[in-house]
């Protein structure tokens, strides 16, 4: 090999080296930094069948993309069903939100599962769900990790006996995490019933004080964000100043639930 082109191929490789060093040192310096807030939604969407009877999952993807969550609960999920044409509603929705999907089966369901979903930016750390009492159904607890927190997925049985034994699991379930966690979903309970009345002794309800179903004419509460910090570093008046904004979301026809929102500055997390 020449001269000259042993200089040509050493400069060429130098500036390739100079190159990936650059790339490397400015994504360290402009990384983005965490974000200010956190936007916590719940969503019964009634398998993405709206009150005009239209199946729309990229309908309720819009609805969901509209208020840009980090996190979402939801509920009345097939997976796979007869009745759902054997798809997946959780990652149908999901498709179209470009968000990471966790589902929690809480019954088997003509040929596939019923139960509720998670979706966020974040790609969780670990899942798991838990059984929870239902007459009716049996009901499900979905708990999925994150870097800071845990976020979970719940639908509560429509007798009250049950959600007074769902109260008790929910809770222990909390207080045997490591970091704050937030429980959301429809708990088909109004807040001036012993269930939730028991739940508020340890959780902090996050979501606006308004009514959520039905969408088209919200006249009964049955659906929350809450907050708990089984760590004890995070009390409840921290929680309630940490709220930036809360309220029930209008639309009135994707689902038979109204969404629910909930902004929480990430200072409580500090």
């Amino acid at each position: 090999m020449k001269l000259s082109q042993l200089i040509l191929k050493s400069t060429v490789s130098a500036f390739a080296a100079f190159v990936v060093y650059c790339a490397a040192t400015a994504s360290t310096l402009f990384a983005a930094e965490p974000a200010s807030t956190l936007t916590l939604v719940s969503y019964n969407v009634h398998n993405a069948i709206g009150l005009d009877g239209k199946t729309d999952f990229a309908r309720i993807a819009k609805t969901l993309t509209a208020l840009n969550p980090d996190v979402v609960a939801l509920q009345e999920l097939d997976s796979k069903t007869k009745r759902s044409k054997g798809r997946d509603v959780l990652e149908e929705i999901a498709k179209e939100a470009k968000m990471n999907a966790t589902f929690g089966p809480a019954i088997d369901f003509q040929g596939g599962k019923y139960g509720i979903g998670v979706l966020s930016k974040e790609k969780p750390l670990k899942s798991e769900y838990f059984s929870l009492p239902g007459r009716e159904e049996r009901r499900c607890l979905l708990m999925v990790e994150f870097e800071r927190y845990v976020f979970c997925c719940s639908h509560w049985s429509l007798t009250a006996a049950d959600r007074d034994a769902t109260v008790k699991i929910v809770t222990e379930k909390m207080k045997s995490a490591k970091k704050p966690v937030f429980v959301a979903g429809d708990f088909n309970a109004k807040p001036s019933e012993a269930s939730m009345k028991a739940f508020a002794d340890d959780w902090t309800i996050l979501s606006a004080d308004a009514p959520t179903f039905p969408a088209n004419k919200p006249n009964i509460r049955i659906d929350y964000i809450c907050a708990a910090d089984p760590t004890g570093e995070i009390s409840a008046d921290a929680w309630k100043k940490a709220v930036v904004s809360a309220r029930v979301v209008e639309e009135p026809v994707a689902s038979d639930h109204a969404p629910i929102v909930v902004e929480l500055s990430a200072d409580v997390f500090k």
